[in-house]
């Protein structure tokens, strides 16, 4: 690991937190996309302090973190992709949350997996806010029959929701819609906001924001 790769990552990641720190208070937790990065950015990061870290894949995330965990106790590891069922107990055995719940048939294959690995995994249900048919989550509409599935049917401590805004729409909206969403049912979880849109996603709420290119640079 370089110095400069340290100092650049480690300054990029105090200016982050001081945008989040001015746009809310609380500011949201700043989790840190780990995806595709390089060891030596990894390293950066965990030196500068980060401690979350959020990845799209099992497979990705096993190779990056499992070697990892025992010198980095306080590791949280959440996943943020989309999750096919015959991946649940894998992703229940590795992740410290599960962000992107978002059918029934998931929910069921998760609260077997936790029962068999006997770990209870917080889960946020990813909501499809712009209803854009190529991407995953549920539908607004859907979201009260999917909670009820996973809270009721499945057991599974529901902590929040979770929304990737259309890439040609302004972010805010959604954002709202989102919020709005969570208080209904009576969820304090909001993960929204990444590299483009961190601040705004604050100022509407976010607890959570995940930030990939922004922090560790281009890929």
């Amino acid at each position: 690991m370089t110095d400069t790769v340290s100092l650049t990552l480690a300054k990029r990641r105090s200016e982050i937190l001081a945008e989040l720190s001015a746009a809310a208070d609380p500011a949201p937790v700043l989790v840190a996309v780990s995806k595709t990065q390089p060891d030596e950015k990894l390293e950066a990061m965990l030196a500068a302090g980060q401690r979350v870290f959020g990845e799209n894949k099992v497979q990705e995330a096993q190779a990056h973190w499992a070697d990892r965990r025992a010198d980095y106790p306080d590791l949280e590891l959440r996943l943020i992709g989309p999750l096919q069922t015959n991946k649940s107990e894998d992703a229940v055995a590795l992740f410290d949350v599960i962000e992107t719940l978002d059918r029934e048939k998931l929910a069921r294959t998760l609260a077997k997996a936790m029962d068999k690995l006997d770990r209870r995994v917080p889960v946020f249900i990813q909501v499809n806010t712009g209803e854009e048919p190529q991407k995953a989550g549920v539908l607004p509409d859907d979201l009260e029959a999917l909670l009820a599935c996973a809270r009721e049917e499945c057991g599974l401590d529901v902590q929040g929701l979770m929304c990737i805004p259309p890439v040609d729409e302004p972010a805010g909206p959604h954002f709202a819609l989102l919020a709005k969403l969570a208080k209904r049912h009576g969820l304090t979880g909001l993960s929204m906001g990444m590299s483009s849109d961190y601040a705004v996603a604050a100022s509407f709420g976010s607890t959570h924001v995940r930030v990939g290119t922004a922090l560790f640079g281009a890929r």
